[in-house]
Parts: C-alpha cells; sequence; structure tokens
C-alpha cells in the first residue's frame, strides 16, 4: 500500500486543538508533509510558543499518524519560524470562531 500526503492530512486533520476545539489542519498549524516511502515527516506549529498543550498535540498528531496502515517512521518537528497567525487559518475556519 502506498502512503500518501493526502492520507497524513486526512489523519491529522482528526486531531482537535484542546482549547478551540477545531482541527488543527484548519488552524493551519501543520506547515508541511513528506512522505517518503513508508517514513512521515511533519513540520508543524503551535498558536504560540508558550503553548501548554504542545505535548498533547504531538503525542495526538503520532497516534492518528501510525493508524495508516504500513506507517515506518515519524519525524515530527515543531517549529515557530513562521510564527502563527490567523492568516494560516482557512475562512471556514475563521467564520466557526466568530472571527470574521
Amino acid at each position: 500500500m502506498v502512503i500518501t500526503k493526502e492520507a497524513v492530512f486526512k489523519k491529522i486533520g482528526e486531531v482537535l486543538d484542546p482549547e478551540l476545539h477545531v482541527n488543527i489542519v484548519d488552524l493551519g498549524l501543520i506547515y508541511e508533509v513528506k512522505v517518503e516511502g513508508k517514513n512521515i515527516f511533519i513540520l508543524a506549529t503551535l498558536t504560540s510558543p508558550t503553548c501548554p498543550f504542545g505535548l498533547v498535540i504531538d503525542k495526538k498528531i503520532r497516534e492518528k499518524v501510525k493508524k495508516i496502515r504500513g506507517v515506518g517512521s515519524i519525524d515530527l518537528k515543531f517549529t515557530f519560524d513562521p510564527p502563527w497567525d490567523l492568516s494560516r487559518v482557512n475562512e471556514d475556519t475563521k467564520a466557526q470562531l466568530g472571527l470574521v
């Protein structure tokens, strides 16, 4: 079975931000996903460097991606460059959060 970038994004999209209760893909917290055979690289961020839920989000991303059949290693990195801001949130999510 070939693992696709889309399949990885779909699984990551099942992870909700614990405070906002919106999935982290729609919040724009996932900067990059690479699939190399069975190995996955994910570059993500948090809403702030002091986010108290970083470890929870890390754990949930790994748990969801591991459910994809055939996944090998998961290299998950968090960055704050560039820092997250509301421009990364999709329009439907902004409306859901009352930001438009």
